[in-house]
């Protein structure tokens, strides 16, 4: 398959190659380069996709998503009333809205009955459609804490190697622990409470670093965030910068997430402009001034939308990204975010996120320049995951 288009967003730092062109052969990239000369090496024979006025760059991922969610008003009480059978029906129907999306690779942290794994090896498969699932399984928290529901409490410290050992030998490739609660749990510990001792993260981490798998912390208490930090996570989910009257970023906190070079998903709603009403205007401006401090202080930052919770649908990645061009990140910096850093951050790196000869051919087409205006990633023309272009089936 021979991929010509206007610009072509190559390599780890999506430099442009205008008038340029993918050749892509048994689902991988075979090369990438101007349209002259990529089209020597394609064969007579080999199907031409020509997209005229637009931009092909790496597909996009999403590092935070839960496919068991419906992303209405109360998805907790959806999932309850829905049976595994059900509830499978939907998390396929979500899969294919962010391929749909432009999205050919999402990190679920967090699902019932390891639903989320059974959908991964059905897209690879090709039984399903969707992006590449990296699945957490079933997450960790403690008896009635935070996300209770989806089957993952535990208390102390043998109880907790015990379920990331059953999330390994079900085949997660990421650990996900709830570090703090969160507002989707009703009764639950607040988002700044801790729900786990630093002897427990300890263990949990350990047990996951054993096997080779990373550990993402939900956490959005400032005192939580420090406690995943010391605990040796590698990635903070939200980051909120949370105290029981607003947002406090601690500079000693972050000096370190940089040191350990800790990546850091700060799960921006595709609704975000909203949130100024939501939380009026004072909060939501603290919430907006805690990423821009990461984000100047040089964290690792990746782009994730949480889909699924309130009123965050699967086709919103494009809308999240606005947020941080609004804070004063380039747009150039943001796509990585979505690609190639968010690649690295899944342990991914060296499979997919960018263009290059070798790579996973998964591929996004759009009208116009995303580099000139990151309305373009909303405007989709072409989705290819792993070689093969996206049909819609509706």
């Amino acid at each position: 398959m021979l991929i010509t288009a206007d610009r072509v967003l190559a390599g780890p730092e999506a430099h442009t190659i205008h008038d340029g062109a993918v050749l892509v052969r048994e689902g991988l990239i075979a090369c990438v380069g101007p349209r002259e000369e990529v089209q020597r090496h394609a064969a007579p024979d080999e199907t031409r996709l020509i997209f005229h006025g637009a931009t092909v760059l790496p597909g996009l991922i999403d590092a935070h998503v839960h496919l068991c969610f419906d992303g209405g008003v109360d998805p907790v009480a959806t999932l309850q009333d829905q049976d595994d059978d059900a509830l499978f029906a939907d998390m396929k129907a979500h899969a294919e809205q962010l391929l749909n999306a432009g999205v050919t690779t999402a990190r679920d942290l967090g699902d019932r009955n390891g639903l989320a794994l059974r959908l991964a090896e059905q897209i690879v498969a090709g039984a399903a459609v969707g992006p590449r699932i990296v699945s957490a399984a079933t997450p960790v928290t403690p008896p009635g804490g935070h996300c209770w529901f989806l089957g993952g409490e535990v208390s102390g410290a043998e109880e907790i190697r015990s379920l990331v050992r059953r999330n390994i030998e079900a085949g997660a490739k990421v650990i996900k622990v709830m570090e703090t609660g969160g507002g989707l749990t009703k009764g639950g510990a607040k988002s700044w409470e801790s729900q786990f001792t630093p002897e427990e993260l300890a263990a949990l981490v350990d047990e996951a670093h054993q096997a080779g798998l990373p550990v993402a912390a939900h956490a959005h208490g400032v005192d939580g965030i420090a406690a995943a930090v010391e605990a040796g996570v590698d990635s903070l989910e939200h980051c909120t910068w949370m105290t029981p009257t607003g947002f406090e970023v601690r500079e000693d906190v972050l000096a370190q997430i940089i040191e350990k070079g800790i990546y850091i998903c700060p799960t921006v709603s595709p609704n975000w402009p909203m949130l100024p009403q939501v939380f009026g205007a004072d909060r939501a401006e603290a919430m907006f001034g805690a990423v821009r401090r990461m984000a100047e202080s040089g964290a690792r930052l990746i782009a994730g939308t949480d889909a699924g919770v309130q009123r965050a649908g699967f086709e919103g990645l494009a809308a999240s990204l606005s947020f941080y061009e609004y804070i004063g990140l380039s747009r150039h910096l943001i796509l990585t975010m979505a690609t190639s850093k968010a690649a690295a951050a899944l342990g991914l790196g060296d499979l997919t996120g960018q263009i290059s000869s070798g790579y996973s051919a998964d591929l996004l087409v759009v009208e116009g320049d995303p580099l000139s205006d990151l309305e373009a990633l909303k405007k989709v023309t072409a989705v290819i995951a792993a070689g093969k272009r996206y049909e819609s089936s509706s």
